[in-house]
């Protein structure tokens, strides 16, 4: 399997950095440093080369070094044997607010563009959160992956998002019937488009985890909990969104009392499971969760480069983090086989020692990076 390979890294005014230009070199490439060195702060900028708003969920405006309002990222990529150019950053124009990109120095015409070449897939401690908080975040974690796999995704919720928005607005200024209409027949269309590719996506990655892209990490059993989803299962798509709409016009009263729709792609969950033994991953250890969570990650990884032709890049942050010996040594080997060009983090290089023979480790410190050997290890740690 070809994988999507970052050759070179430009940063202008982003974040901590005032410039870097960065070339990564190796497939396995480890970046050590202090807490506040930047090191997140670099994963993100990979994370913006694609389309989304990063690991973090930032806004435009959030991402400029202090005192700046314009920044970039610029990067050079490789894939299946041809180069080619990706760069964005806050508009130029203010307010700054708006982010734009260029694929090659020009304008893409649209970012579909950007989301069919480039592909990233990431971890980071905030997603440990993933099994105890509210639905809404398991949901955003689902909607994520299933726009890793297809970019339509993304597009298809945008719309859902902007169609219950507006009729969100019109009850509230009395409820227009032919407006309520217009959107209630908009929200059934995209919340039928969404939960089908949420189920496509849970489908494909149990698949995926079953056959093994997982291990040595625990295989976990994704479970979506949606109405629409359950009727989608057994009904055709456009009886669904017809019974979506007579929900919606039939609700119209409580759903303005509620200030929110009482159905619609707004209202589903992800359970997680252990596979093996069927435990809630809200009740697992926190090692548990985070090894549950690295499978979840390799696996959408594999899903994605089956999806795309190509392995996407894999952003680790903090991975050693609650995981012990036995799952570390188990993760450096992971790594070790996988096509993919993994960029990691770590405060204390001597913890990657093991990837001494495989990986290139850079120093983060507060204005740029410092290439450095990994310590070899003599022992397993």
């Amino acid at each position: 399997m070809t994988a999507l390979r970052l050759e070179r890294l430009t940063l202008a005014q982003f974040r901590n950095y005032e410039a870097l230009d960065w070339r990564p070199g190796a497939r396995l490439v480890v970046i050590a440093g202090a807490n506040g060195s930047g090191k997140t702060n670099l994963l993100e900028a990979v994370s913006l080369l694609a389309t989304g708003r990063g690991l973090r969920g930032a806004t435009t405006a959030t991402l400029a070094r202090r005192g700046h309002g314009v920044w970039a990222v610029a990067a050079r990529l490789a894939v299946n044997g041809a180069r080619f150019d990706v760069a964005t950053g806050a508009d130029p124009e203010p307010p700054h607010e708006r982010r734009v990109f260029r694929l090659d120095g020009a304008p893409p015409r649209s970012q579909a563009d950007i989301a069919g070449r480039v592909a990233v897939v990431w971890i980071t401690p905030q997603m440990e959160r993933l099994f105890g908080e509210a639905p809404s975040g398991r949901r955003r974690f689902l909607d994520r992956l299933a726009a890793g796999v297809e970019p339509a995704h993304a597009r298809a919720l945008a719309a859902w998002e902007t169609a219950a928005a507006s009729r969100r607005r019109v009850l509230a200024e009395g409820g227009d019937v032919a407006w309520l209409a217009g959107f209630e027949e908009a929200m059934a269309r995209h919340a039928v488009a969404l939960t089908a590719g949420r189920m496509a996506l849970v489908r494909d990655l149990g698949a995926a985890l079953t056959a093994g892209a997982a291990a040595p990490f625990p295989a976990v059993r994704l479970v979506l909990d949606c109405a629409i989803a359950a009727r989608l299962a057994s009904e055709p798509a456009l009886a669904v969104e017809e019974w979506l709409r007579g929900r919606l016009a039939s609700g119209r009263k409580a759903d303005h009392a509620a200030g929110s729709a009482a159905v619609g792609a707004h209202r589903a969950d992800l359970r997680i499971e252990d596979a093996a033994s069927g435990l809630d991953a809200a009740m697992a250890s926190t090692g548990e969760q985070k090894a549950m969570l690295m499978g979840i990650v390799l696996g959408h990884a594999a899903v994605v480069a089956r999806g795309r032709g190509f392995a996407p890049l894999l952003l680790l942050d903090e991975p050693l983090v609650h995981l012990d010996a036995t799952r570390r040594t188990a993760l450096f080997a992971t790594l070790g086989r996988l096509d993919a060009q993994v960029l990691m983090t770590g405060t204390q290089a001597s913890e990657f020692a093991p990837l001494a023979d495989l990986a290139a480790l850079f120093s983060c410190h507060d204005d740029g990076l410092a290439s450095a050997p990994l310590p070899a290890v003599h022992a397993t740690p």
